[in-house]
């Protein structure tokens, strides 16, 4: 039986990475999930045990319900409890609207959004269940604020905020807090082909984020108030004032 327990999707790289091991510095168990590279998700294994905690990887693809949930009882078999969720496994197929095909749009929907869908419903019985939790959804300004050549993105990432404010509402009398964080231009995978200095011209803070400022945002959410709950909490450098 753990303490305490999170688990983070997508947690193998990036941001995910960053969480789990933000986590793993305030004494929480993780269990990260991971599409395919197995490497990078033993790695983050390893370095989330160097900090005296245990961890696990578990492969599957949060799109696929059935496998999800069977992943989760697993989880939920071995470590008793799960105290936080992260939701943050994504990706892009980024391009214009107009000719954007119906398979990139629904791999975005399927993995960003209803793969959030398939995580959080069997994880909230078990929060349920012990009265208290804390769920942070992986959104993004682009949810907020639209841009051009990610409709499906912003899409998946708008839902994903309704989908915070409406659980929050339908948790709170179990004590379970449900908030999103909304990342600006971060330095990651998704965006090391940008134009990183030109961004930051239009930035307040003049850089970018990094995954580490995110995961900052994540811990607060999960473990460092009990009073926030609803909320969308953008991680930008100013550029959205």
């Amino acid at each position: 039986m753990s303490e305490k327990l999170a688990l983070v999707t997508g947690g193998s790289r990036g941001i995910g990475r960053a969480c789990a091991l933000r986590l793993a510095k305030e004494g929480f168990d993780v269990v990260i999930n991971y599409a395919g590279n197995e490497e990078a998700a033993n790695k983050t294994v390893e370095d989330i045990k160097s900090l005296g905690v245990q961890a696990e990887a578990y492969k599957f693809d949060i799109s696929d319900n059935a496998a999800t949930i069977e992943a989760i009882n697993k989880i939920v078999e071995k470590y008793g409890r799960i105290d936080v969720l992260v939701n943050n496994a994504g990706i892009t197929r980024d391009g214009l609207f107009m000719r954007m095909s119906k398979e990139n749009w629904d791999a975005v929907i399927n993995t960003n959004l209803t793969g959030a869908y398939n995580v959080t419903q069997p994880v909230i019985k078990v929060m349920m269940k012990q009265r208290i939790g804390a769920i942070v959804n992986m959104a993004s300004i682009v949810g907020v604020y639209g841009n051009a050549g990610q409709a499906n993105y912003a899409a998946a990432k708008a839902g994903l905020i309704g989908f915070t404010k409406s659980l929050a509402k339908e948790l709170a009398s179990r004590n379970i807090r449900v908030n999103a964080v909304a990342p600006g231009f971060i330095l990651t995978d998704m965006t090391k082909d940008l134009d990183s200095e030109k961004i930051a011209e239009h930035i307040p803070l003049k850089r970018l984020g990094t995954a580490d400022d995110i995961a900052d945002a994540v811990a607060f959410l999960a473990a460092g108030t009990t009073y926030v709950t609803g909320q969308v909490l953008q991680v930008d450098g100013g550029l959205t004032i």
